[in-house]
C-alpha cells in the first residue's frame, strides 16, 4: 500500500481536475454577471464564487470521502433514488443542457462575430454550424480517449493563455469605467450570484466526474482512503485557485465593457466583443479557435461518458447507437440558441441543485447522524419542496400567493434560497424520527452496480 504521493503528482492532477471543470459556462457566465452586476460585482462575484468554485470543491471531496461513485454516494438515500438521482443528473449535464451549450457557445464566440447582421439573426447559419460541430462530435465520440487527451494538452494552456492575456489587458487599461448594477443586481447582490453560479453546472460535474479525479490518484498507486481524500482535497484547492482566478478576471471584462460593446444577451457575445475591442480582429479569431475547439473536446467528453452510462442501463443499445442519438438530440436542443438555452436550462437547475448540495452537505456530517437514511431523505424532502417551487418562479408560474406566505415564513426566500431551512428541519425530524424507531438502518456501502449502473 502506498501512503504518500508527491506534490508534483498532486499539481498535475489539480490541473486535470482545472481542465475538466473549465468548460463553456465557465468562460460565459462570469462576463454577464460583472456586466449586470456592474458597481456590486465584488459581492455577487463571491456569491457566484461559492456555487461555482466551493460546491464542486465539495462534490469532489464527497466523493472521495464516499469511496466510489456519483451512485454510492446517492445511494445513502435510498437505492432506487440513487439511480434515478444519476440519470436526471447525466441527462441535465448531457443532452438537455451540457452538451447543447457547448455547441452554442462555439458558434457565438467563434462564428457571430463574422456574420453579417443580415446573417446573424437568422437561424440557419447555427443550425448548419450545429449539424456540422455534433457530427463531428459523434465520430470523434466512438474513440474519443487518445484525441480528447491530445487536444486537451494542447488547448487547454492555450485558452488560459488567451484568457490571461484578456484579464492583464482588462485590469492594465479597461475598457471603460464599471456601470450601474442592473434592477436583479441592485439588491441582495451576493444571492443573485450565488444563484448564478448554477448555471456553470460545476457542482453536478463535480458528482458525475468525480471518480476520474479518484482514479487518477489510485493510477499513482495510493490505496488508503484517507491518503486519497487528502490528496483529492489538495488537487481540488488547485483546481479552484485557478477557477476563481478565471471567474474573478472575467467578471471584472464584463463589468467594465458595457459602455464600449453596450448591454449583451449572453457572456459570449460580452467575451468576443470585449476580445475584438482590446486586441482587434486577430484577438476575436483566435479566441473564436481555441473556445471552439476546447468546446468541441468538452463535447466529446460529455457524449461519450454519457453514452458509457447509458448503454449499461440500456445494454440492449449499442453504445455507437446512443452517441448517434445524444449527438442528434443535442444538436436539436442547441439550434433554441444560447440565450434561449439558458433560460429554459435555469428552471431545472434551479430545482435539482439544492437537491445535490443538500446531499453533498450531508455526506460530510455521514457520521455524525450514524448514516441514517431518513437524515438524508428530510433533509432531500424538505430542500426538494421549496425549490420546485422557486423553479416554477423562475419558470414564470403566477404563485403570487404561496410566495406572500413563504415569504413571510421562510428566511433567505425571497433571495432564492428558502430551501435551505426546509432542508435543516427536514434532517433533524429524519434523525428523531429514526432515532425513536431505534433505527439500525445505518448507510452500508453498497457496491453501485448491484443497484445503480453509475
Amino acid at each position: 500500500m502506498k501512503e504518500t504521493i508527491s506534490t508534483k503528482q498532486i499539481f498535475v492532477i489539480g490541473l486535470m481536475l482545472f481542465a475538466l471543470f473549465l468548460g463553456a459556462g465557465n468562460m460565459i457566465f462570469p462576463p454577464s454577471l460583472g456586466q449586470a452586476a456592474g458597481t456590486n460585482i465584488w459581492i455577487a462575484t463571491l456569491g457566484f464564487l461559492v456555487t461555482g468554485v466551493g460546491l464542486p470543491l465539495l462534490g469532489v471531496t464527497a466523493i472521495a470521502l464516499s469511496g466510489g461513485d456519483l451512485g454510492t454516494l446517492a445511494s445513502r438515500v435510498n437505492p432506487k433514488f440513487a439511480v434515478i438521482f444519476s440519470i436526471v443528473m447525466y441527462l441535465a449535464i448531457g443532452p438537455f443542457f451540457g452538451i447543447p451549450r457547448t455547441g452554442t457557445v462555439a458558434f457565438e464566440i467563434g462564428v457571430t462575430p463574422f456574420l453579417p447582421e443580415s446573417m446573424s439573426t437568422t437561424g440557419m447559419p447555427l443550425f448548419i454550424y450545429t449539424i456540422v460541430f455534433f457530427g463531428i462530435t459523434f465520430l470523434l465520440s466512438l474513440n474519443p480517449s487518445k484525441l480528447v487527451d491530445r487536444i486537451g494538452k494542447i488547448l487547454t494552456p492555450l485558452l488560459i493563455l488567451i484568457l490571461g492575456g484578456l484579464a492583464i489587458k482588462t485590469v492594465v487599461t479597461p475598457m471603460g469605467p464599471i456601470g450601474e448594477p442592473s434592477e436583479t443586481y441592485a439588491s441582495g447582490a451576493f444571492f443573485k450570484g450565488f444563484l448564478e453560479g448554477y448555471l456553470t453546472m460545476d457542482t453536478i460535474g463535480a458528482l458525475v466526474f468525480g471518480i476520474v479525479v479518484i482514479n487518477a490518484i489510485k493510477d499513482q498507486g495510493i490505496t488508503d482512503r484517507k491518503v486519497l481524500a487528502s490528496a483529492t482535497i489538495k488537487a481540488g484547492f488547485i483546481a479552484a485557485a485557478g477557477l476563481a482566478l478565471v471567474y474573478l478576471s472575467l467578471a471584472y471584462l464584463g463589468a467594465t465593457s458595457i459602455s464600449v460593446i453596450g448591454a449583451a444577451d449572453n457572456g459570449g457575445a460580452i467575451l468576443s466583443g470585449s476580445a475584438t475591442h482590446l486586441f482587434g480582429s486577430a484577438g476575436t479569431i483566435i479566441l473564436g479557435l481555441a473556445i471552439t475547439f476546447a468546446c468541441l473536446t468538452t463535447s466529446v467528453g460529455l457524449v461519450s461518458a454519457s453514452g458509457e452510462y447509458f448503454s449499461k442501463i440500456f445494454p440492449k443499445l449499442s453504445y455507437p447507437l446512443i452517441v448517434g442519438i445524444l449527438s442528434i438530440f443535442s444538436m436539436i436542443v442547441a439550434n433554441v440558441g444560447l440565450t434561449q438555452l439558458i433560460n429554459i436550462s435555469l428552471p431545472v437547475l434551479i430545482a435539482i441543485y439544492p437537491l445535490a448540495i443538500v446531499l453533498i452537505i450531508l455526506s460530510f456530517l455521514h457520521n455524525k447522524f450514524h448514516g441514517y437514511r431518513e437524515v438524508y431523505a428530510g433533509g432531500l424532502i424538505g430542500s426538494g419542496l421549496i425549490s420546485i417551487i422557486d423553479a416554477m418562479n423562475i419558470a414564470g408560474m403566477q404563485l403570487t400567493r404561496l410566495n406572500d406566505v413563504l415569504g413571510s415564513i421562510l428566511p433567505l426566500y425571497n433571495q432564492g434560497v428558502g430551501w435551505l431551512f426546509p432542508a435543516i428541519i427536514g434532517s433533524i425530524i429524519g434523525f428523531v424520527i429514526a432515532t425513536l424507531q431505534g433505527s439500525s438502518k445505518r448507510e452500508t456501502e453498497v457496491n453501485p452496480s448491484s443497484h445503480s449502473p453509475s
